[in-house]
């Protein structure tokens, strides 16, 4: 039900332009304004707005947090200094994926944390679950609007939205004047950045995106951006029935850093080989858009495996999905279907990311 449902401040914003609202995570959220194709080339040619209100934001503290979060987390968080951030994943106990997230630095002992949307509770009490006793966590998701800047002129939108700033390096982060804090990462492939800002200032900070050029983007093309890049969807390409290392996320795992919750099961995986991998497959010719839970089926009609993502890539226009498949079939050039309604589609495995500038 629609009154089950949770609001994102932007939410007015998003009815004013005329956006398709749906539920996503748990939440209230624009899936699209226009079209889903328009948005997503808006975002390859120009520059795009997304709202990301939805994901939560954690702040760590304390003499503990660094050592703490590297027992928490698969990167090494020693290695960021104050103003870099990471992507990170968090497992359990058996090495699978509770929720990857982007872990930043923001002081000697402070961090920040952006965590997916429908995690922010289960990732909240796991943490606090194995909290070291001399680190502090909080969760300030409800305090603050996040939006998603992305594209080639990211860098001219936020030099006009924030006269006299400097925007961070690639993966870094920095307090603004205002009181935002913005992040330089992405889930779209493209130049951009993350910006956080009080609740209530949330739909004044939109509008001035807006206005300097920023297109209004929806889920629907966020979705389609990270797809033709290889990105993972937790809880689509991700699971805690699934490793990194089956994912294809092991550049993400510090081995040599010591321990830390699932490393042992990802360790004597990578000794012995993943027996499935997380595949890309692409159309080779024409078809219905593939969706998650489609069948994947062998060129002799076995069926193998199954999509996580799947869906019409705007940039190729063909069909582009990910699957978890025997790695006997993970091989690129192998020729599988995909079966969509009871007819099969030719398909073959491909390197990611299947977009490519």
């Amino acid at each position: 039900m629609t009154s089950d449902l949770k609001h994102s401040p932007l939410e007015a914003a998003h009815e004013a332009l005329g956006a398709r609202l749906v539920p996503f995570a748990g939440w209230n959220m624009p899936v699209q304004y226009s079209s889903i194709i328009d948005e997503h080339h808006a975002v390859r040619t120009k520059v795009g707005i997304f709202d990301i209100s939805h994901m939560g934001q954690f702040l760590v503290g304390g003499s503990g947090a660094e050592a703490w979060l590297n027992r928490m987390f698969t990167n090494h968080i020693s290695k960021l200094a104050p103003g870099q951030g990471q992507y990170t994943i968090m497992l359990n106990e058996s090495g699978g994926v509770i929720d990857d997230l982007i872990a930043y630095r923001t002081g000697e002992t402070d961090y920040f944390l952006v965590v997916n949307a429908s995690m922010i509770e289960e990732d909240f009490f796991w943490m606090a679950s194995h909290q070291d006793e001399h680190a502090t966590l909080s969760n300030e998701s409800d305090l603050w609007a996040g939006m998603a800047i992305q594209g080639p002129l990211a860098a001219e939108i936020f030099a006009k939205t924030c006269p006299g700033e400097i925007l961070p390096v690639r993966n870094g982060i920095a307090t603004i004047a205002e009181g935002a804090i913005v992040c330089r990462t992405g889930y779209t492939g493209e130049d951009g950045f993350e910006f956080f800002c009080p609740a209530a200032d949330g739909i004044t900070w939109w509008e001035k995106f807006l206005t300097a050029g920023a297109a209004p983007c929806g889920l629907g093309a966020r979705d389609t951006l990270r797809l033709e890049m290889g990105y993972p969807l937790n809880g689509n390409d991700l699971s805690p029935q699934r490793t990194p290392i089956e994912a294809g996320l092991g550049f993400f795992c510090d081995l040599e850093k010591g321990d830390f919750i699932g490393r042992e099961p990802l360790s004597r995986q990578k000794a012995e080989g993943p027996a499935v991998k997380l595949t890309a497959l692409q159309y080779t010719d024409k078809g219905p858009p593939p969706r998650s839970h489609y069948s994947v089926v062998s060129a002799d009609g076995q069926v193998i495996g199954e999509l996580a993502s799947g869906a019409l890539s705007p940039s190729l226009m063909t069909g582009i999905g990910m699957a978890y498949l025997p790695t006997s079939y993970s091989k690129p050039g192998t020729a599988l279907q995909i079966d969509v309604r009871g007819r099969l589609f030719p398909a073959v495995v491909v390197k990611k990311p299947f977009y490519k500038k």
